[in-house]
């Protein structure tokens, strides 16, 4: 009797030493997902400030512009604030979070579609063009940052340790797309502002 006790006791201490060691790679990653989460959580308060400059210029076209980059934007600062708080939870297993980050991923591939018909209707308005940067980092770089995120995610259990790296890489291309984006938007806005002044001058 005393034997079996302290078999059962050694099984149950060895399972949870296993089931620790399965999770214990996302601790080595908190530091690095409070900086994600952090920055996101700023840049996505910075895009309400850009929205509010956009409606309070009156830009000629903002409306379809807006929907076509400025609202991308916010949802990848937002999906990038969402990974961070995902694999920054005490998850006892690791297939939760690759469940979460799964659907993350392809919400994400499914919003890429959405996108893409935005620019396309941005093409056949008068006051702007989208050019090959613009179909970079408004479609392409976002659709490689959520397929990436999608594949590791399914692999993140019985791989964890390439499939963090690839959840990071992903991340933080899905983080510098939003900021070069917010950016461009920032500079858009600016240069449209200043046109009626210079034809005033003139």
């Amino acid at each position: 009797m005393r034997m079996r006790r302290l078999t059962f006791a050694f099984t149950s201490k060895g399972g949870s030493i296993v089931q620790e060691a399965a999770v214990s790679p996302l601790a080595a990653w908190q530091n690095f997902y409070v900086i994600i989460g952090t920055s996101a959580a700023s840049l996505t308060g910075l895009m309400f400030v850009v929205i509010t400059l956009i409606a309070g210029a009156r830009v000629r076209g903002s409306s379809g512009g807006l929907a076509a980059f400025g609202s991308p934007t916010v949802v990848h600062f937002g999906i990038a604030l969402l990974v961070a708080a995902i694999l920054s939870a005490p998850w006892q297993v690791l297939w939760n979070a690759g469940l979460l980050l799964d659907l993350c991923g392809l919400g994400g591939v499914t919003y890429f579609v959405i996108v893409v018909r935005r620019v396309r209707r941005a093409r056949h308005q008068a006051d702007y063009q989208p050019v090959l940067e613009d179909w970079l980092w408004y479609t392409v770089f976002p659709l490689v940052s959520y397929t990436a995120l999608l594949v590791a995610a399914i692999v993140l259990p019985g791989n964890p340790a390439p499939a963090l790296f690839v959840i990071g890489a992903g991340t933080v291309l899905l983080l510098f797309t939003g900021i070069h984006n917010a950016w461009d938007t920032v500079t858009y806005l600016a240069i449209e502002r200043s046109q009626p002044e210079n034809k005033s001058q003139d």
